[in-house]
C-alpha cells in the first residue's frame, strides 16, 4: 500500500483528477506477509471493486506484484477498461519455466511497468500489452518512483482516461 511506486502513481493520477481507491488485501490486514491463494485474493478484490465500480466511468484496475496479478486475472469479469500492472512477477525468481504470462491476457489494454533487473522476469509487449521498462530498476521500482507515476499517467492520457495535469 505504501510502496513508493504506488504512491507516485497515486500522486500523478490524482493531479490529473483521476479518482483512486487503494485496497489492502485481507492477508495483509491480518499481518501476514505471504499472499493467500489466488482464489482468495481474487474473491476479496472482486468484492471490493464491485462495490466501487458503480462510481467509476472508466474502471482501471491496478496493482503491484501479486496485486498486479490479481488485477489482471479479474479485469474481464469486473468490466475494467484497462489494467496497470506494476512489477508484474512473470515467474518466481530463477524459475522461468513457471511463467505467468497467460495472466496478462486481460482482454483490455494493459500497461506493465517493470524494471530491467527484476529477478521475477519481464513480460513481453504484445497485442493489448504495453511494456514500460525502467532501466536499472529491480522488483521494488524504488530508484525513480516519480518516473513510474509519469509513465502511468501518460498511458492513461493516451487512452483518454485522464487529462494531462498542468
Amino acid at each position: 500500500m505504501d510502496a513508493p511506486d504506488l504512491l507516485a502513481v497515486r500522486a500523478a493520477v490524482l493531479a490529473a483528477s483521476v479518482t483512486v481507491a487503494r485496497v489492502t488485501q485481507p492477508y495483509r490486514v491480518r499481518g501476514r506477509r505471504a499472499p493467500a491463494p489466488a482464489g482468495q485474493l481474487d474473491e476479496a478484490w472482486t468484492t471490493v471493486v464491485s462495490t466501487l465500480s458503480a462510481e467509476a466511468p472508466h474502471l482501471i484496475l491496478g496493482g503491484r506484484s501479486s496485486g498486479a496479478r490479481v488485477a489482471c486475472r479479474t479485469a474481464r469479469a469486473l468490466g475494467a477498461a484497462g489494467v496497470v500492472a506494476l512489477a508484474f512477477p512473470l515467474h518466481p525468481p530463477g524459475r522461468p519455466d513457471r511463467s505467468r504470462a497467460d495472466e496478462l491476457d486481460t482482454g483490455v489494454p494493459t500497461l506493465v511497468v517493470n524494471g530491467d533487473r527484476d529477478p521475477f522476469g519481464m513480460p513481453e509487449p504484445g497485442p493489448g500489452i504495453d511494456l514500460c521498462v525502467r532501466p536499472g530498476e529491480r522488483h521494488d521500482l524504488r530508484r525513480d518512483p516519480a518516473a513510474v507515476g509519469t509513465a502511468v499517467l501518460a498511458w492513461l492520457v493516451r487512452h483518454g482516461w485522464a487529462v494531462p495535469s498542468l
